[in-house]
């Protein structure tokens, strides 16, 4: 062999290894961000979310032929940590998208260091901020006037004339009294008081004493987990007799356990998968929500019991769907490729430069993909997202249940 023909041959060798090393870079694994709340007041809802993401590795763990990691953060139900926890993913993990967390507050803290970094948030928590201030989140959990309006039928139905509220003095309170506000006088029902407590407080007896006070047909609460069984047992104690609602915030079985007796009776809206053996088969969500029962259990060792793991699992499928469609794009030649020689028509001249994994173009990529979202079954519903709304439920998503001894049953 000659000296230009060993030349050349290393050549092609030095070519080869690095179209390879470029290969294995751009197969590197995809990372998500998971925030919630394993402690502090919000962990009753947290350690569900925590269970369902679990069971949606368990589902799926890689998309494209990549494996997704995940990289899990507690939040300890405080919104200033839920904002740290979001920066250090985003800069020293370089994740490619954040999913959380368990309160409104802490993902609306969450969304303000994705706007800043520019980088999707699945939150699963009721949280929506309007125009460009949440134009790199979609919120999962069906939206209060959507599940409010089920409620305000209900109590049409019952013949129910005045309704007190008390609820959370946070952004999830505030919702769940907007939408009150908004559909009750359309029914012909008058809201008679907007009562709220912190999440953290240990009795509501004082606003309580005011509702009854006021003789209401109903009460219903913008509360949710094991916090939001205190205005039923306050009610219970005062010896309140009338109707008692929830939202779909509720849907937790700390809930149960804490508000026992006082609760029985309650009727929410929630997502399908809470009742999913009690869907006719038409419906499109049972065999997903069904399948989530299976992978929860395999992840978990029980069944899910609870409407909010579902969500993190939803979270995760809007994931795998759009990553799996910024990374099947057409590709795109880099910019900054050598032109002509054998080099130019090789692997590294190919490499999609607007989608490779934990750079800005990919986040603008997997943002746009989120957002474009169409028909995508999950457990809770059928998701389509536009850029303007942050909100992909629609009325297929909400079902009315009735808890009746401890188990929720499915209102026709």
């Amino acid at each position: 062999m000659t000296v230009m023909t060993r030349i050349r041959a290393l050549a092609g060798l030095a070519v080869a290894a690095g179209a390879l090393a470029v290969s294995n870079a751009w197969a590197a694994d995809l990372k998500v961000g998971f925030i919630t709340s394993l402690s502090g007041p919000v962990s009753s809802l947290g350690i569900p979310y925590d269970k369902g993401i679990k069971a949606a590795q368990a589902y799926k763990s890689e998309v494209g032929g990549r494996k997704v990691q995940l990289i899990a953060l507690d939040d300890a139900s405080d919104p200033s940590t839920a904002a740290r926890n979001a920066r250090k993913l985003i800069e020293e993990d370089k994740v490619d998208v954040i999913i959380g967390t368990a309160g409104a507050p802490g993902s609306l803290a969450i969304a303000g260091v994705a706007r800043e970094t520019r980088t999707p948030l699945i939150s699963i928590a009721n949280a929506d901020l309007p125009g460009e201030e949440g134009a790199w989140m979609v919120t999962l959990p069906q939206p209060a006037p959507l599940m409010m309006g089920a409620m305000v039928e209900k109590m049409k139905q019952a013949g129910v004339k005045t309704v007190a509220y008390i609820g959370y003095s946070d952004a999830w309170g505030d919702l769940v009294y907007d939408a009150l506000n908004k559909a009750a006088p359309a029914a012909g029902i008058k809201v008679v008081s907007n009562e709220r407590y912190a999440r953290s407080d240990s009795s509501v007896a004082g606003q309580v004493l005011k509702i009854v006070a006021l003789r209401p047909d109903a009460v219903i609460t913008g509360a949710s987990g094991t916090p939001g069984a205190l205005p039923y047992l306050a009610l219970t104690e005062r010896g309140y007799k009338g109707k008692i609602y929830g939202m779909h915030s509720l849907i937790n079985p700390d809930f149960i356990r804490v508000g026992g007796p006082s609760v029985d009776g309650l009727l929410a809206p929630t997502g399908p998968v809470v009742v999913a053996e009690q869907l006719p088969d038409t419906n499109p969500m049972k065999k997903i929500a069904l399948d989530f029962r299976a992978a929860f259990q395999k992840a978990n060792g029980a069944p899910p019991t609870d409407t909010f793991s579902a969500y993190s699992f939803d979270a995760w499928l809007i994931y795998l769907d759009a990553a799996q469609r910024v990374l099947s794009a057409p590709e795109t030649p880099s910019a900054s490729a050598p032109q002509g020689g054998a080099a130019a028509s090789g692997a590294a001249q190919r490499r999609p430069t607007k989608a490779e994994p934990g750079t800005p173009q990919f986040r603008l990529a997997l943002r746009d993909a989120i957002v474009s979202t169409r028909e995508l079954v999950g457990t809770h519903s059928v998701y389509n997202f536009k850029p303007d709304n942050r909100y992909g439920s629609d009325d297929r998503s909400r079902v009315v249940v009735r808890l009746d001894k401890g188990q929720w049953k499915l209102v026709p």
